[in-house]
């Protein structure tokens, strides 16, 4: 008798969690050209939350309705015509969720699950279901809202009665949930973003977020190569972590290892007094970091970096950074970025929700800092930031507009056939090209940029932007020596003119992504501009062309896999010679020209 009584208990509590789900299809001829929107809000810990505000937009970014969810935390949009949608989620204390591109059908019912938080806050769809043509029932209510243990049962039992391994890893059954992450394998020439710091692509790049026993965060990411010829590898780690605390997160921890070794070129013993040594450049931060949400509209982000440098001799820094976000629905959203010392990748790291953006991730987290050499001593790039922006999008258009100033000290300009050129140890091999880096000294800039971005269609957009920006530039071309202090002293700031036209698409019928576009500068250019903090045009100097196709997916292996290429400064476009007094000619370069290419798979 027990054993039969438990079998009909089990039997009796998939009846009652399948029930409300077994919703009759409409009758022939009656078919619903409409679809709808449903949900239910909950915080960290699974407490539904009453007088959130949900809003609604169609593809255009219009917004289409507002409501308030229940004293249960539920929501329902009825009567939608078949279109693409975005949901947004906003309540006192906690940070505003984001979904676009939900798909409405007719007759169909999309139900998302949102969890609202004081750091991040997310909006997961998780069933699609036939309308009823009744009003969303209270056994529908009750199971959306049900505990976790009952829902995994609708996801286990299908056709086969079997459920792929790595559905049930990512779906928080397990003691890791919501793990994503990306590898990318490439080769080509190396990539330099001198304004921020060297970032190499070492040959694999990986990025892993997961999170462990529901409260637990954990992120990895780095690059990874090995040099032949020193027989050193090359690697940079970032391992970052937080904890959920009931409705919001305990503040972000993050460790970054690097090290990476100079190749075998002409000179490089010269540095360390031993011949054929290569200097090794190793670097220690760790850094922390905080979100606070200053009311419904106002957001903080803050932390500061402890930073050791080892090269040659040992270096230590900390640089701290501040960003504050206010967004006004009618008007937009202004935001007033700062950072001292070293670039803070926190603030640069793109939130856009895309997959691939892990990609970009892996990198920024492991770039380098920017070194150079000055009569001898080491030198790191460091600068004083302060930046003013505004964005705001209506009807399928966004228009951005953003102000700063920039203090530099120690600029590492990168510069070609220039070995042995200068007197004394004033160059220094770039880590990760043919090139050397030479110390510029000390400047400031400010300048200003304004954008527009259109959306042609749900494929296609256009952007066009103009900018004035102070950059670094030599008052002459000839030399009377070859000293290191005659180049440095002419170097000056000068503000120049750019514009830049850009163009993304998505091929319909591959799939392929492509983003092209070029930037224009009225003249001559050491640097290449400045790199916002507080807005997402970020685009290089020169003709760019990026591409990712994807490919067809293997049979059992989770996730997509996509063809990578990147193309910077196709044209070799901004070098500027200098001629030094003993002849030699010296190639000054704000982006050097580089082809990259990869195989990315992203989970």
């Amino acid at each position: 008798m027990p054993a039969k009584l438990t079998s009909l208990i089990r039997l009796a509590s998939l009846a009652l969690v399948s029930a409300p789900f077994a919703i009759p299809a409409p009758p022939p001829g009656q078919t619903s050209l409409t679809g709808s929107i449903a949900g239910v809000v909950r915080n960290a810990i699974g407490v539904p939350q009453m007088g959130a505000t949900v809003t609604l937009f169609n593809r255009l970014e219009r917004q289409v309705a507002k409501t308030l969810t229940s004293d249960q935390g539920t929501f329902q949009f009825d009567s939608l015509p078949a279109d693409m949608y975005t949901v947004r989620v906003t309540l006192a204390s906690f940070l505003p969720a984001v979904r676009s591109n939900i798909a409405v059908q007719p007759g169909i019912r999309q139900i998302l699950s949102i969890q609202v938080a004081a750091m991040i806050s997310s909006i997961e769809l998780v069933y699609s279901l036939p309308i009823d043509k009744a009003m969303m029932s209270d056994d529908w209510k009750w199971t959306l809202r049900g505990s976790l243990a009952t829902r995994p049962i609708l996801r286990i039992l299908g056709a086969s009665g079997k459920e792929d391994l790595w559905t049930w890893a990512k779906s928080g059954r397990g003691k890791f949930s919501q793990t994503r992450g990306a590898v990318l394998l490439s080769g080509g020439d190396a990539a330099v973003m001198p304004n921020l710091g060297s970032q190499p692509d070492l040959g694999t790049a990986f990025a892993l977020a997961t999170s462990f026993l529901g409260t637990n965060h954990l992120e990895v990411s780095g690059n990874v190569g090995y040099g032949a010829q020193t027989g050193v590898p090359s690697t940079g780690f970032r391992t970052a972590f937080s904890r959920s605390q009931g409705d919001s997160r305990s503040p972000e921890l993050a460790i970054t290892l690097r090290q990476i070794s100079l190749s075998g070129r002409a000179g490089v013993g010269l540095l360390t007094g031993q011949s054929g040594a290569a200097p090794v450049l190793r670097t220690l931060s760790v850094g922390i970091s905080d979100r606070l949400q200053l009311g419904d509209k106002t957001l903080l982000t803050y932390g500061s970096t402890l930073e050791s440098v080892s090269f040659l001799e040992r270096l230590n820094y900390v640089s701290p950074f501040a960003r504050l976000q206010h967004r006004l629905e009618r008007w937009g959203t202004f935001e007033l970025g700062y950072s001292s010392g070293l670039p803070a990748s926190e603030l640069y790291r793109k939130a856009n929700g895309d997959e691939s953006s892990n990609l970009t991730d892996a990198s920024s987290w492991a770039s380098f800092p920017r070194v150079s050499l000055r009569d001898g001593d080491t030198r790191i790039q460091r600068a004083v930031n302060f930046e003013l922006s505004y964005s705001k999008k209506l009807d399928g258009k966004k228009i951005m507009a953003a102000a700063y100033h920039e203090s530099v000290n120690n600029a590492a300009l990168l510069a070609t056939s220039a070995d042995g050129a200068l007197q004394g140890s004033n160059l220094l091999p770039d880590l990760f090209s043919t090139a050397s880096i030479f110390n510029g000294g000390r400047y400031k800039t400010l300048g200003f940029m304004a954008a527009f971005e259109q959306e042609l269609s749900d494929k296609w957009s256009f952007t066009l932007a103009y900018a004035n920006s102070g950059v670094l530039e030599a008052s002459r071309d000839q030399l009377n020596s070859n000293d290191a202090s005659e180049l440095r002293n002419v170097l000056h700031t000068r503000q120049r003119h750019s514009a830049i036209v850009r163009l993304a698409a998505v091929l319909p019928a591959s799939g392929t992504k492509i983003s092209s576009h070029y930037h224009f500068m009225n003249g001559r250019s050491l640097t290449p501009g400045h790199f916002y903090m507080t807005q997402s045009l970020n685009l290089s100097q020169g003709w760019n062309f990026q591409v990712r196709q994807p490919l067809p997916s293997v049979s059992g292996m989770p996730g997509k896999i996509e063809l990578t290429a990147d193309i910077r400064n196709i044209l070799a476009q901004g070098y500027q010679p200098v001629t030094l007094g003993n002849g030699r000619r010296v190639q000054l370069v704000h982006t050097p020209r580089a082809l990259r290419g990869g195989l990315a798979f992203i989970f």
